[in-house]
């Protein structure tokens, strides 16, 4: 594997190699399914959301990228999840910097490659909660995340036979991992999505 000796902190971040343009078509050549596009483009959202909000503005582009390809292998090989993707990436030449971040979401469950940089860790834990927060959302009159609160959050996720597939056992050891409240993380979380969703409105 290539990024069995590639730090987290790397040096590409700030430019990395593989657009947008290139991902989507990527995306799109392994994820059929509407639900998946649109969580990666959720995660992708929150990731970029995240990466100006803790003060990584110049490595946005690269938050982003991440977010969108983090379960490229999922739809067809959910089997290899995190392990799949990383033949993928070698084959389409995709940045081993995006590699390495993408696999170390599945840290704990499919791969042993630990989350070390911040956008490794915020990407851990936001996976798991924005598709928490999506389930909750279709679940209201409005599905809409904009009149959605931290306190109705609090409880889909003490209701752990809701989105039961939503582990919160990883949602709250990304938190950990991060240092942050989990009142915090699903604070900004929700804020990351209603964002999105003001950006769609207008557009």
């Amino acid at each position: 594997m290539r990024i069995e000796h590639l730090p987290a902190e790397n040096t590409n971040r700030r430019n990395p190699q593989f657009t947008r343009a290139e991902a989507i078509v990527l995306l799109k050549k392994y994820n059929k399914e509407d639900f998946h596009i649109q969580h990666a483009e959720t995660v992708e959202a929150a990731m970029r959301y995240f990466a100006n909000k803790l003060g990584f503005n110049d490595e946005a582009d690269f938050w982003s990228l991440v977010g969108l390809l983090h379960d490229l292998d999922f739809e067809e090989f959910p089997d290899e999840h995190c392990v799949k993707v990383q033949e993928i990436f070698e084959q389409e030449n995709v940045d081993p910097e995006i590699e390495r971040a993408v696999v170390s979401h599945g840290f704990g469950s499919c791969v042993d490659v630990e989350p070390e940089h911040q956008m490794e860790k915020v990407l851990f834990a936001v996976d798991e909660l924005t598709g928490l927060i999506g389930a909750a959302i279709l679940m209201r009159p409005s599905k809409s995340t904009l009149d959605f609160t931290v306190s109705s959050l609090k409880k889909k996720y003490k209701d752990r036979k809701f989105a039961a597939g939503c582990s919160r056992d990883v949602i709250q050891k990304g938190a950990e991992m991060l240092a942050w409240e989990l009142e915090y993380l699903m604070e900004e979380t929700i804020k990351a999505m209603q964002e999105k969703e003001l950006s769609e409105s207008k557009s």
